[in-house]
């Protein structure tokens, strides 16, 4: 007999599934106010949900058959009990949802990308629709922001392909572009034996420095939202850079050993973001965003 969860159960649920994973960020920040929190993890664990589904099973076709099942929201089940109101009172677009699921469906069919031009396209459905389901949490619906919002996205997705190139190695997946890959006379079998060289060092730093350019094109989202929700942001902007950053540091050995952000690197992270945001409140300015120090790569092309 199928178990019948309450209201309040099914929020408890969505509560500890987004308490009880690790991120490299955590998916509620003090920053933002107490009455957004639970809005919050309702949506993260529709996202978690999904993208287990899509991860976790181990079987291509049951996957597929899975996130069918959860592309039609089953009234019954403890994420959709907590997240329909929250749906309905920060009035989420629902494409958002069901494009997510797209980029799960995605992921166990596709495991190569040809371009940069595949790759971003991947980026509408698995990154950009977080942004715009956060920008629309915090009462933002206008599109402007949105599509600055989905530049910072896609360059969170690019920061976190990047960190993992040796993790999608376990589920020959490879998401830096083929074109990319043969421009710098690296194999397909290279990268999944792991063999680390100079032309994969090549690729990789030219693949980190497109990501770059993804969250200068993002930042003049900040300024524009409220205070709290500025730094919140800026500090993910920050975080992604921070990847990027550790990447290169590492001299772009991905396939060696995967760049994590440590603990006290996040807690510098946000020092740095809380101490601007105080010296911009105290003068009446409004948050300027920095960007790590990088080489200038060409602008890039975002897809609607």
């Amino acid at each position: 007999m199928e178990r019948r969860w309450s209201y309040e159960e099914s929020l408890a649920y969505t509560r500890w599934i987004s308490t009880s994973h690790y991120e490299n960020f955590h998916v509620v920040s003090f920053l933002l106010p107490q009455e957004l929190h639970q809005d919050f993890y309702n949506v993260y664990a529709f996202c978690r949900w999904a993208d287990d589904l899509g991860d976790e099973i181990g079987d291509v076709q049951e996957s597929l058959r899975l996130l069918r099942w959860w592309r039609g929201m089953p009234a019954t089940h403890p994420v959709f009990i907590a997240l329909q109101p929250t749906i309905e009172a920060r009035r989420l677009p629902l494409d958002c949802f069901t494009n997510l699921i797209t980029a799960f469906e995605h992921d166990q069919i596709v495991t190569r990308y040809q371009n940069w031009d595949e790759v971003l396209a991947y980026c509408v459905n698995s990154a950009n629709p977080v942004g715009r389901l956060v920008l629309a949490l915090c009462g933002y619906h206008d599109e402007d922001r949105a599509r600055l919002s989905d530049f910072t996205c896609t360059g969170l997705q690019l920061a976190n392909f990047w960190q993992d190139v040796r993790v999608d190695v376990g589920k020959s997946r490879i998401y830096l572009p083929l074109d990319l890959l043969a421009r710098h006379g690296v194999t397909e079998a290279e990268i999944l034996n792991l063999e680390q060289s100079p032309r994969f060092e090549a690729a990789m730093h030219e693949a980190v420095a497109y990501a770059r350019t993804f969250f200068e094109r993002g930042l003049p989202l900040i300024p524009t939202l409220d205070a709290r929700l500025s730094l919140d942001i800026e500090l993910f902007s920050r975080g992604g850079q921070a990847i990027l950053d550790k990447i290169a540091s590492q001299g772009y050995r991905v396939l060696e050993a995967r760049p994590k952000i440590t603990k006290p690197e996040r807690v510098l992270l946000l020092l740095q973001c809380l101490l601007r945001w105080s010296k911009n409140r105290i003068a009446g300015k409004r948050p300027v965003p920095v960007l790590s120090s990088y080489e200038p790569s060409h602008p890039p092309r975002l897809k609607p």
